[in-house]
């Protein structure tokens, strides 16, 4: 029997879905609508099986970002994107790893919800003008509008740096190292002096509502909040969203993911994701693909 295509292309569509949200719990539920969608389709009227797909995704996608956009106004605190555990194998294709990592998606977060669909659609997984047109229901000029805007939108605030793998992997280490030890000057040391600091609670996890600026203060911060008996506190690193992170563990539970942005040898970015709700997939590896 010949697989059915929205098996096939799942990883395709999970990952156009997620990049579109920013959360793998609403991506999941849109492909759960999509799934009925494609369920009830006359399958002899579609020609491209992908395209179709792609595009009943980016809808039901676009439906549940409008939708949160309004919930997310009332998100107390700071709103971070859900990490993924990944394998080491997404870093390797490097567009899709920047594309997933928690800077650009914090970044596609300050897009309106088409902008953001022509974005990732354009940008990410490269679908001709045409066809997202068909996919958002505009003409295929006004889309080339509005990616030229969603382009030079993301440009100017996504990390300009990139760095390579194995400096990424040497910052995240001496950091989680310091973490661990509570030592101050260690943490200053691997901090730019403009980092700013990203923590998300949600309301559910102890977290500072509000962006924290300077490499005194954020040092300041990680060193308290992680005042625990030492045997209590673990740290490993890990591969979260394409690229090399670590886990915070408390008595053996998960309590906070870390994303670090690195630019020439220091952490200019600290995200740190508390929120339980945020935290349910972090034991096996998700599928992105493109």
């Amino acid at each position: 029997m010949t697989e059915d295509p929205f098996v096939a292309h799942r990883g395709l569509l999970f990952t156009v879905a997620y990049e579109m949200l920013g959360s793998a719990t609403d991506a999941e539920d849109v492909l759960q609508e999509s799934w009925l969608r494609w369920a009830e389709a006359d399958r002899s009227r579609v020609n491209d099986a992908r395209a179709y797909l792609v595009r009943t995704v980016t809808r039901q996608a676009l439906n549940r970002l409008r939708t949160l956009a309004r919930s997310r106004e009332d998100y107390v605190g700071e709103w971070l994107p859900e990490p993924l555990l990944t394998s080491p194998d997404v870093a390797e294709d490097v567009e899709l790893a920047e594309s997933v990592s928690i800077a650009v998606l914090t970044v596609l977060e300050t897009l309106g919800p088409t902008e953001r669909a022509v974005f990732v659609l354009r940008e990410v997984f490269e679908l001709p003008y045409g066809e997202i047109a068909g996919a958002i229901g505009k003409s295929a000029a006004t889309v080339r509008q509005i990616a030229r805007r969603a382009r030079e939108h993301v440009a100017a605030r996504r990390p300009r740096v990139r760095v390579s793998r194995s400096e990424q992997q040497a910052v995240v280490e001496r950091f989680l190292q310091a973490l661990r030890t509570g030592q101050l000057q260690e943490l200053v040391e691997v901090l730019a002096p403009d980092v700013v600091l990203i923590a998300d609670g949600g309301g559910l996890a102890a977290a500072a509502l509000a962006p924290i600026h300077g490499v005194e203060l954020v040092a300041r911060v990680l060193a308290r909040t992680n005042r625990v008996d030492a045997a209590a506190l673990a740290t490993t690193a890990v591969w979260l969203n394409g690229a090399p992170a670590g886990r915070i563990e408390i008595d053996g539970e998960l309590a906070t993911a870390v994303s670090l942005v690195v630019e020439n040898g220091q952490i200019t970015r600290v995200h740190l994701v508390r929120n339980p709700r945020k935290l349910t997939r972090l034991d096996e590896p998700a599928e992105l693909v493109r």
